[in-house]
């Protein structure tokens, strides 16, 4: 007779907790809209409110569950609520939580074909799918991981791995709107800080061609080996496209890699804006895109795409003694081989139940929705007096700026500082800041299919309200 396991409940136990979790959900997806953004408390009250000992002792999961409802919940900024229009939001999709928590409940390995078959299959699946909406060719392929900064990694390190000689005298070269995370991955991978040159955008907030050009031929005269040009296909701070296909050209001539980091903005490839700016991507010999950003599934999920699957097999592969067995029986697909997670979970579950359950066309018009909103925004904030755009409506971003004659620029940066503060603090909405040309702009990215019109012309009202009405004597630089 099987001994109990002092972790199990019975059959019905288990579908009370589980009716409880769906309810709480649906509860919370319902109410959102009404619900203000949530808070940002002290360290000092949150260690007060939820530090304790390790529980000796059970409680009853209901409990359990209304403490983070109650204690949790209301401590965090809600990044999938309509008016998070800061940083990247995370829309969530419904479809994407229940698959997780398949997976989850399920605790699928998607590390072996040997005991992932299924799986990984799904998983490939989804990944062609994602090929093929890029133009790649049939040998490309790819696999699913953390993010994009871990996409990111698992993409240049496949270009490092192709350029034998890149550890020691290669040199890589991207614009300064470039995420930072690709600046991690090359410390990572072993890259010394002068092997990174990083190029100021131009006025489009652009990688500039010329400039590039120039300095690849410098770099070879100096004895360096140029091997890997890093594109953006949607900046976190704008939105802005780097110019896919000159790049293709130019790195075609000169036998580089050319990436691209697409996390943000590559998914609206679905979109006919997206098809126009990512001109050119199908000629990337890597590509890093989340599905948790503008795919709308739960975190996490992101995609490293490589043109040729087979250089991310070369560049990771190790087998150890205690992983024989997979090589033996049914032939297939070891992801494991393919990038630096042994122990994988199932993340393409959720995308791919997304999809099937919604179709594309669903999403096409959810990302169209969301950059309708962009310029919704960028007009009212155009008819705003002393408001100016510093980058249009672009793949969902749109960046300003708020410049009454009375202020100076470090005055104006200072309020803009105090303006994201004040909008936290509100609770209605939030927007986010960062440096454009050097001086702080505000920024909304309307990626949220649930945002309204009314929901972006209300925070664009309350951000003039604020800027008109904030006390010049409060605002620190």
């Amino acid at each position: 007779m099987r001994p109990e396991s002092p972790l199990d409940f019975d059959a019905e136990v288990m579908r009370q907790m589980g009716y409880r979790v769906v309810d709480a959900l649906v509860d919370y997806w319902q109410s959102l809209p009404s619900r203000p953004l949530g808070a940002r408390p002290d360290r000092t009250t949150l260690e007060n409110l939820l530090n304790e000992p390790t529980p000796q002792t059970p409680q009853p999961f209901e409990t359990v569950l209304d403490e983070f409802m109650q204690k949790v919940l209301p401590n965090i900024v809600k990044v999938d609520h309509p008016r998070y229009f800061a940083f990247v939001p995370a829309p969530n999709d419904y479809v994407g939580a229940l698959a997780d928590f398949l997976a989850a409940g399920m605790n699928v390995f998607v590390g072996t074909w040997m005991v992932g078959a299924g799986a990984t299959q799904v998983e490939r699946v989804v990944i062609r799918w994602l090929c093929d909406w890029f133009g790649f060719p049939e040998s490309a392929g790819g696999l699913f991981v953390s993010g994009g900064s871990v996409a990111n990694l698992v993409c240049l390190a496949a270009a490092r791995h192709h350029y034998p000689d890149a550890i020691t005298r290669g040199r890589v070269y991207y614009s300064d709107q470039t995420h930072s995370c690709v600046a991690r991955a090359w410390r990572i991978l072993g890259l010394r800080e002068e092997q990174l040159c990083v190029l100021p955008a131009d006025e489009q907030f652009q990688i500039p061609l010329s400039a590039l050009a120039e300095q690849i031929q410098r770099d070879r005269a100096a004895g360096w080996l140029p091997f890997c040009v890093v594109a953006n296909a949607g900046t976190t701070n704008t939105g802005a496209v780097d110019p896919l296909d000159a790049l293709a050209d130019l790195c075609d001539s000169e036998g580089l890699w050319l990436h691209a980091d697409g996390a943000y903005g590559a998914a609206a490839i679905l979109t006919q804006e997206g098809k126009q700016r990512l001109r050119g991507i199908e000629r990337l010999h890597s590509l890093a895109v989340d599905p948790h950003k503008w795919l709308y599934q739960p975190m996490m999920a992101g995609c490293a795409l490589v043109r040729e699957f087979e250089h991310l097999r070369a560049a990771f592969r190790i087998l150890p003694p205690y992983l024989q067995d997979k090589e033996r029986g049914a032939a297939g697909i070891d992801l494991c081989d393919y990038g630096v997670e042994l122990s994988r979970n199932f993340r393409a579950l959720k995308l791919w139940m997304s999809l099937k359950t919604h179709g594309v066309e669903a999403f096409r018009q959810a990302m169209e929705w969301n950059l309708h909103l962009a310029r919704v925004a960028e007009e009212a904030i155009r008819r705003l007096p002393d408001w100016v755009i510093v980058s249009p409506a672009t793949m969902g971003i749109v960046a300003f700026r708020y410049a009454p004659p009375h202020l100076d620029s470090e005055q104006v940066d200072a309020l803009h500082r105090a303006l994201v503060e004040a909008m936290l603090q509100d609770g209605f909405a939030l927007v986010s800041s960062t440096i454009l040309r050097g001086r702080v702009a505000l920024r909304m990215c309307t990626l949220n299919p649930r945002a309204t019109e009314a929901d972006v012309l209300e925070t664009v009202r309350r951000l003039h309200q604020f800027a008109m009405n904030y006390p010049l004597g409060e605002m620190t630089t």
